[in-house]
């Protein structure tokens, strides 16, 4: 996976030459993934603007998306496909949805998500973006774009782009016969950048006197997240390949077009 240097776009990858089975990769310039694109402008920043993209699917909840509305580049269509739509209604906004809220306030961060809590609801988080019906429509929806016949080149994204963006990411890149190892690794890599745009966040939540241990734990991502998640594929689907089948809906064509399209 390639980090592009974009200045108005936080942790923007390229899925591109990601090694598969067989010594092929991923084709590169197709799929990418990123953080919120509130401040996207391709005209300043000619990472971007080189990208051409033509697809931008917008994984985040209603309010997410009213604070830090998307910027795409004109001619680009914008879709919306919120992953955590029926967790939102079930329990309120999960800390996925809302990093900055929950570190606002170091007390609140400690009632809610100290000792192991944050690490549980963010494993609880991730086997919803399995089993959810709005997180199965999300990824069916991205599966299914980036299959199209006239697909063009594609960017989804979350808020932070680690967890409903790093679940996609992991379910194209086992799709196109990644192995474990990695998948895991092109999950942990967005890591440094994540940090990076948070950091003014992590240094006033720590100097209120914040457990940094709270601040990681939502800011960054884990083995566990993802492992949760895989856990949740295999226990009710038995593999990844019947989960985009049966529990995604994706037909085995579009499965056939995908690999096509993005296998080098």
């Amino acid at each position: 996976m390639i980090a592009i240097p974009a200045t108005t776009v936080a942790n923007l990858r390229d899925l591109g030459s990601t090694p598969l089975s067989g010594g092929r990769t991923v084709r590169p310039g197709l799929v990418f993934r990123a953080g919120q694109l509130d401040r996207m402008d391709p005209a300043a920043d000619p990472a971007v603007a080189g990208l051409g993209l033509r697809t931008v699917l917008d994984l985040r909840t209603d309010a997410e998306r009213a604070d830090h509305p998307d910027r795409v580049p004109d001619g680009t269509r914008l879709l919306i496909a919120d992953a955590l739509a029926d967790k939102l209604s079930e329990a309120g906004a999960p800390a996925a949805a809302q990093l900055k809220h929950i570190l606002a306030d170091p007390v609140v961060a400690e009632e809610h998500l100290g000792g192991g809590k944050a690490q549980a609801l963010f494993a609880d988080t991730y086997r919803s973006l399995v089993s959810s019906g709005s997180a199965r429509a999300a990824y069916r929806t991205l599966l299914t774009e980036l299959a199209a016949a006239d697909a063009g080149p594609l960017l989804f994204h979350c808020t932070a782009g680690k967890d409903r963006t790093g679940w996609g990411a992991t379910v194209i890149l086992a799709l196109l016969g990644a192995d474990g190892a990695t998948v895991e690794r092109e999950y942990l890599s967005v890591n440094p950048a994540v940090r990076q745009a948070f950091a003014p966040l992590i240094e006033g939540f720590v100097a209120q006197g914040g457990d940094p241990e709270i601040a990681l734990a939502i800011i960054g991502v884990v083995p566990a997240y993802l492992e949760a998640a895989l856990d949740e594929v295999d226990s009710t689907y038995g593999s990844m390949e019947k989960y985009v089948r049966e529990g995604l809906g994706v037909p085995d064509d579009a499965v056939a077009r995908l690999r096509e399209r993005l296998i080098a």
